[in-house]
């Protein structure tokens, strides 16, 4: 036993020196590399791998297309599998296979920790006070000799051959018993197995940023764009920057950053144009002969792709948004002198670096990854891949770290986050994730983003209601009040089950606040359809819709269809909309006066340095006097006296 714990131990140590020399790369299909081309000469891509063959059986699985195609495979088990180098696992252990099939049944349930679980009932006494942890299992067996005791070999491929995939827990038998086993996270090797081709370097050439000798102190700038998913994967891109050594380039220093990280949207309309001309100052620093590394990431890169870097051949790195916590692998093979891709599938690893977070006191956490929603106008699920949840033990782990640096609030992310859960083995329920994270000791406040009306489910309303820490606020997007215009849209919803869940948040929640997106313009949208929508705004009355005209945008249905609106026609109908939208919010911030509220203090009013900025459980901005280095992350009470169309003002008392 004492000789099994010691190798246990090393095998531990070694996963996690190589994840600290951010070793930890992702698979060599996931992207292409080819050398950084001259002004002159722009090298072609031409990989040559061939793929390290395993001892375990995996399930099976073609090259993927990447992100899914409309209607195509969205089980991402299916797309990713084959590229792994190592999965991290933990077990509990049962004597009869009865007992293990329910415990797999209680698990369902997103308010049991799978840890505390092992605790309380494995029969493996070696791995039970660590929550049933066995550590990093390489895919070739023969390297796992060390956890045969644990985890016996027929355990660990039967496990694999089911799933691979983060969060699914699987029961098998060995001769130990009867396990459940779960996929904690994964390793993917991108380095190892990708096509590079080295650039020629001139007599007297720099290396470049990341080049031998270089003892500069490299800064970095990073531009994010568009939704609050692209503001988390900044967070954590600086943070594994920062972990380089490389710092941000503050407001006012001189000169210009050697890194530049543009995290594009691909949402509105002249998403690509705006990403060209961004790069354009940069492009011709370098062409001038300044050291810097251009990076293009999130869903304009994931859509783009070799086309971006052959119409902006000065950009270094291409990484859609499932390579957001692997920029620092990425940016070894640019070190090299390559130009990389990164857009091809992969499951989402945890983060071995800390995000830099973009406020002391409110994160953003990531619960579920990508879209499995095929909406004919959007472009999302073709940029963000297909849905994956992650594991509820590594979301409590992150809040509990955040709570624990002084973080009061936190916003649940994903695209489509009532789905959370759907994707995984056995199935899960957001609104057990809620009730679970909103019961970490120290956490004041839990929002979460976006609701899609055809999953959103009425225990998720209750689960609010019944949770202290989670906000009554709801942001539920109806996109269109017509069922003819919604059908058209692929929503998979009508007008009159969105009203039902407005309904249930008004019958719950009488004074939750509830705001939307909207889409106005669709093709074939008619007057009265348009009318539809109104109707059903002043019906419902929201504090804040976001407003679009339709924009056709590349690889969707509705970019191609016929009868597209003039454009005259959407901006006509864009201003009606905005000006209902402006006297709604006025008039739900207008109920407000007199009332004294609590606000959590985020940040100095920078308008009026006297003042500082909060928001209350609704997510109204609010301002009062006040110190901010004595109040910010404080609750206060605000009386207030003054309310305008997207702020109130008040006295603390």
């Amino acid at each position: 036993i004492y000789l099994y714990t010691m190798a246990a131990n090393m095998f531990r140590a070694s996963a996690l020196i190589l994840s600290a020399s951010l070793l930890l790369t992702v698979d060599c299909d996931a992207f292409s590399v080819k050398s950084v081309p001259s002004s002159t000469d722009v090298a072609t891509n031409s990989p040559n791998v061939q793929s390290k063959s395993i001892a375990l059986h995996m399930v099976a699985a073609s090259p993927p297309i990447y992100p899914t195609e409309r209607g195509s495979e969205v089980d991402s088990r299916k797309i990713v599998a084959q590229e792994l180098t190592a999965v991290r696992l933990s077990h509990i252990l049962f004597a009869s296979e009865e007992l293990a099939s329910k415990s797999l049944n209680e698990l369902r349930s997103a308010s049991l920790a799978f840890d505390d679980f092992a605790k309380q009932i494995s029969n493996c006494a070696e791995t039970r006070k660590e929550g049933g942890s066995i550590g990093w299992v390489s895919l070739d067996d023969t390297e796992n000799v060390h956890l045969d005791l644990l985890l016996p070999p027929e355990a660990r491929r039967k496990a694999m051959a089911q799933t691979t995939k983060p969060g699914d827990v699987v029961m098998v038998s060995s001769s130990r018993g009867h396990h459940l086993v779960q996929i904690l996270d994964v390793m993917l090797d991108v380095r190892q197995m990708a096509s590079l081709k080295s650039r020629k370097q001139k007599k007297g050439e720099r290396k470049g940023i990341f080049g031998g000798g270089n003892t500069r102190d490299l800064t970095y700038k990073m531009e994010p764009m568009g939704c609050q998913m692209n503001l988390a994967d900044s967070e954590r891109m600086e943070g594994q920057l920062q972990a380089l050594g490389i710092r941000p380039l503050k407001d006012g220093e001189a000169g210009q950053p050697d890194v530049v990280v543009l995290v594009t949207c691909s949402i509105r309309d002249h998403a690509e144009q705006k990403v060209y001309s961004y790069i354009g100052p940069h492009a011709k620093r370098k062409r001038e002969g300044e050291d810097v590394a251009i990076v293009v990431a999130g869903c304009v890169a994931q859509q783009e792709g070799q086309t971006l870097l052959r119409r902006a051949p000065e950009v270094d790195l291409v990484m859609g948004p499932q390579y957001a916590n692997r920029l620092a692998d990425l940016l070894e093979d640019v070190s090299n002198g390559n130009q990389v891709v990164a857009t091809s599938a992969s499951h989402i690893m945890e983060d071995s670096t800390k995000p830099r977070r973009g406020s002391t006191v409110a994160a953003w956490v990531n619960v579920i990854y990508g879209c499995n929603e095929r909406c004919t106008y959007c472009i999302v699920p073709t940029t963000r891949g297909v849905e994956q949840s992650r594991p509820v033990e590594s979301i409590v782990q992150e809040i509990e770290e955040l709570v624990a640096n002084g973080y009061k609030e936190v916003t649940l992310l994903g695209q489509n986050i009532d789905a959370y859960g759907r994707d995984m083995i056995p199935k899960r329920k957001f609104s057990d994730l809620l009730r679970t994270v909103g019961t970490i000791p120290g956490l004041e406040r839990l929002r979460f983003v976006t609701s899609h009306p055809r999953y959103m489910s009425l225990g998720v309303v209750d689960a609010v209601a019944e949770t202290p820490a989670a906000c009554e606020s709801f942001h539920v997007p109806f996109q269109s009040g017509s069922n003819d215009i919604l059908a058209a849209m692929g929503r998979g919803h009508t007008r009159e089950k969105y009203l039902s869940i407005v309904d249930r948040i008004r019958s719950k929640l009488p004074d939750a606040s509830i705001t939307a997106d909207v889409i106005v313009g669709f093709p074939g949208e008619t007057e009265a359809q348009f009318q539809d929508t109104l109707d059903l705004m002043e019906e419902v009355v929201f504090d804040s819709v976001n407003t679009a005209a339709y924009s056709p945008r590349p690889n969707t249905p509705a970019a191609e269809w016929g009868n597209q609106l003039p454009e005259e026609v959407k901006t006509d109908r864009l201003s009606r909309i905005n000006a209902l939208n402006l006297k709604h919010a006025e008039e739900r911030r207008a109920r407000m006066m007199g009332r004294t509220v609590e606000i959590l203090v985020e940040e100095r009013n920078v308008k009026k340095p006297t003042q500082v900025m909060g928001r209350t459980r609704h997510g109204y901005i609010v301002y009062c006097d006040g110190d901010i280095e004595e109040l910010r992350g404080q609750l206060v009470n605000v009386k207030i006296d003054e309310c305008k169309t997207y702020y109130l003002a008040g006295i603390r008392v």
